[in-house]
């Protein structure tokens, strides 16, 4: 398949050598099973079943790979062989990594007190498999844990080590197309042609942003335009991180801008890096085209 690593029988060969190998050796529980870690993990699974509280608990039998976990850092026991196998995918460009499923068998409970030790085996490492990922290679490892020098279960777990799939291109988002109306049509003509237009009440003089049908000060519903001399501050703003939005590229800052003339307008503050952006800022209006459709308006930062 284009865009993928070539398969040869001696490479396949190479990782079904590893069959059989350590994956980890005397491996020792960092603590030994104790009720407060039973208490929190039937607490998070919501499991009040009394057997494991009580005079005499045992822990949950599904806690068994947390009695054998390493934490953030590490683990110590974990072998060569095992590092050898996954360098040796990774280098064969199966760098990607998930995993698939577990399973678990349980030979006796687990008690308050117990001390864990366990090692680890690469039981199996698959035939080249093509899944929705990508295609890659299965790779099981099979842990048997003890308490108190005594089995008492066994722990597979299997990941996939693939190589991600080609995915094809997507044409690029537009972005969202305004709004227009027959009471905002007037103010995106104006954009059109490069002029942010306001509002005026010819009955009252009251400038209005965005653009309504009638006046908010007097009621009248007569109006005319003036045009904004393009220059104002940064009344407010927010920076917008999350979630993304197709033809946006987060991190970027959107602002409430104060023009000259007294009315406020939201667009975007662009020119200077988002985490510059501040209240009170000057900027100054200049008309961006995103297509061969849309023309907006936004507010170049000024800066000292």
């Amino acid at each position: 398949m284009s865009g993928e690593p070539e398969v040869h029988e001696e490479f396949e060969a190479r990782l079904k050598a590893y069959e059989g190998r350590p994956a980890a050796a005397t491996g020792v529980g960092r603590d030994p099973v104790n009720e407060p870690m039973i208490r929190h993990w039937c607490e998070a699974m919501g499991d009040t079943s009394p057997a494991y509280t009580g005079p005499e608990p045992i822990a949950p039998p599904t806690m068994l790979q947390a009695w054998t976990m390493a934490g953030l850092t590490r683990r110590p026991e974990r072998t060569a062989a095992y590092d050898e196998l996954l360098t040796l995918l990774d280098e064969s460009g199966h760098h990607a990594v998930v995993a698939t499923d577990c399973e678990q068998e349980y030979l006796r409970p687990l008690r308050p007190g117990d001390e864990i030790t366990f090692d680890s085996v690469i039981e199996s490492v698959s035939g080249r498999k093509a899944t929705k990922l990508g295609a890659g290679y299965f790779v099981t490892t099979r842990t048997d844990i003890r308490a108190g020098g005594e089995p008492a279960g066994t722990h597979r777990f299997r990941i996939l080590k693939y190589a991600p799939a080609q995915r094809p291109s997507k044409p690029a988002e537009r972005r969202p197309r305004p709004v227009v109306n027959r009471d905002n049509a007037g103010f995106w003509e104006g954009v059109a042609h490069h002029a942010l237009l306001i509002q005026r009440c010819t009955a009252c003089a009251t400038l209005r942003f965005p653009w309504l049908p009638g006046c908010t000060t007097c009621g009248s519903l007569d109006w005319d335009t003036v045009e904004a001399s393009g220059e104002g501050t940064v009344y407010s703003y927010v920076v917008m991180h999350h979630p993304p939005f197709p033809a946006f590229e987060p991190p970027y800052a959107v602002g409430l801008i104060e023009l000259a003339e007294g009315v406020r307008i939201v667009s975007n503050v662009v020119g200077v890096p988002y985490d510059k952006v501040r209240i009170g800022m000057p900027v100054r209006l200049e008309f961006r085209r995103y297509d061969d459709e849309l023309v907006l308006p936004v507010f170049q930062g000024v800066t000292p």
